[in-house]
C-alpha cells in the first residue's frame, strides 16, 4: 500500500519513524457528466470573474473570504511559518480508555507502518503497551495544511490511527429529538426487546453493498447491449396504526426468517459431514479388534480340508478319555459345520 505521509510518532522521548497508509477505500461507482445529445464530456473551466477569462493552475492561489466579503490572500510562505510542532510528528499527548471517545468524533482511518528496521523495536513496544493497558493513545498531527486530532489503537499486529474531530466540531443534538410527550408502555418495550433478541447479532463480514452490485449489473448489461435487469416490485404496504400489532408481526417475521436461515443451510452441511463417518467406523473394527475373528473365519472358510486331517491325527494319537484335548482342538479350528465326525469315529473304534 502506498504511503500518503511520512513522519514519526513522538512517544515521550521515544521517536518511531512511520508511514501513514490509508486503512479504508471507497468502492462507490462514480459518474461523469455528459451532453445527452452526443455523450460529450462536460468539463468545468476555472475562470476569473473579474477578467472573464480562463486561468491556468499556476495563476491560482489561496485566500480567506471575510464575513464582509473581503478577500485576504494567503501565500504558501505565510503557511510555512505557522508554529505547528506536529508538522512531521504524531505527538501522543495522553492515554485514555477507549469508551471515552465519542463515536461522533471518528473520522478517516489510517494504518501506521513502521519505516525501516530501526522502527521495529519502538513500534512493537508501543503496540504491546497499548495492548496491555487496554487504552488508546490520543495524539495531535498535521495533515493537508491543518493540525488534527487522532486516536491510536491496535488492530491485529499493526497500529491504526483514527482521525478525530475536535470537540467543538461536533454539534450538540439540540432540537433533534421529538418534542411531543410520548408514553411507552411496558408491553411495547417487552416486544421491542424480543425483536432485538430475535434479530440478534450479525457478522459485519457478511454485509455487502447490494446497491453497488445492482448498479454493476446495469452497467454490464448496458455495455453488452442488453436490457438492464428490472428491479423487483416493492412489497405492498400500508400505514401501520397499531404499534403493538406492528411489533408482534415484526417479532413473528424475524423468528420465521431466523428459523429458515438456520434450517436451510445446515441440512446439506450436516449430511456432508455425516456421510464419511459411517465408512470410517466400519473400517476401524476390521483393522483393530476384528483382525483375529476375520483371520479365523477366513481359515475355516477357505481351508476346511486342512482342519479335518488334524482332527483324525489327534483322535488316533490321543486317548479317547481325554475330552479336554479334543475340546481345545475344536475351539482352535472354529469349524462349526463338522463337529460330529470325531464323535462318530471314536465309538466305532471302541467295539473293534
Amino acid at each position: 500500500m502506498r504511503s500518503i505521509w511520512n513522519g514519526a510518532i513522538s512517544f515521550g522521548l521515544v521517536s518511531i519513524p512511520i508511514k501513514l497508509v490509508n486503512a479504508t477505500e471507497s468502492h462507490a461507482i462514480s459518474f461523469r457528466q455528459i451532453h445527452t445529445e452526443d455523450n460529450g464530456r462536460i468539463r468545468y473551466r476555472k475562470v476569473c470573474e473579474l477578467e472573464d477569462r480562463e486561468v491556468s493552475q499556476s495563476e491560482i492561489g489561496k485566500a480567506y473570504e471575510d464575513a464582509d466579503g473581503s478577500i485576504i490572500p494567503i501565500t504558501d510562505d505565510d503557511l510555512s511559518h505557522l508554529p505547528i510542532p506536529t508538522a512531521r510528528t504524531i505527538e501522543i499527548v495522553a492515554f485514555v480508555p477507549a469508551d471515552r471517545i465519542d463515536p461522533l468524533q471518528m473520522d478517516a482511518a489510517y494504518y501506521l507502518a513502521a519505516s525501516g528496521a530501526p522502527a521495529a523495536k519502538p513500534y512493537t513496544l508501543l503496540r504491546e503497551a497499548l495492548k496491555r493497558s487496554n487504552k488508546v493513545a490520543i495524539a495531535k498531527y498535521a495533515l493537508r495544511g491543518r493540525e488534527r486530532l487522532g486516536m491510536l489503537r491496535v488492530v491485529g499486529d499493526a497500529i491504526a490511527m483514527h482521525g478525530l474531530l475536535w470537540p467543538d466540531e461536533v454539534r450538540a443534538p439540540e432540537g433533534i429529538a421529538p418534542d411531543t410527550a410520548v408514553t411507552v408502555r411496558g408491553k411495547e418495550l417487552d416486544l421491542a426487546d424480543a425483536l432485538m433478541d430475535t434479530l440478534g447479532e450479525v457478522d459485519l463480514e457478511d454485509l455487502h453493498d447490494e446497491y453497488r452490485e445492482a448498479l454493476e449489473e446495469v452497467i454490464a448489461a448496458k455495455a453488452a447491449g442488453e436490457t438492464p435487469p428490472e428491479a423487483p416490485a416493492p412489497a405492498a404496504g400500508g400505514k401501520v396504526l397499531d404499534l403493538m400489532a406492528a411489533l408482534e408481526k415484526s417479532v413473528q417475521e424475524a423468528r420465521e426468517s431466523r428459523a429458515a436461515e438456520s434450517t436451510a443451510p445446515t441440512a446439506p452441511t450436516e449430511k456432508a459431514e455425516i456421510t464419511p463417518l459411517p465408512s470410517r467406523r466400519r473400517t476401524t473394527p476390521k483393522e483393530t479388534g476384528g483382525k483375529k475373528s476375520t483371520a479365523t473365519t477366513r481359515k475355516t472358510a477357505t481351508a476346511p480340508k486342512a482342519t479335518t486331517p488334524t482332527r483324525k491325527s489327534t483322535s488316533k494319537s490321543t486317548e479317547p478319555t481325554k475330552k479336554t484335548a479334543a475340546a481345545k482342538t475344536t475351539s482352535k479350528s472354529t469349524a462349526a459345520k463338522k463337529p460330529t465326525p470325531p464323535k462318530k469315529t471314536t465309538p466305532r473304534k471302541r467295539p473293534a
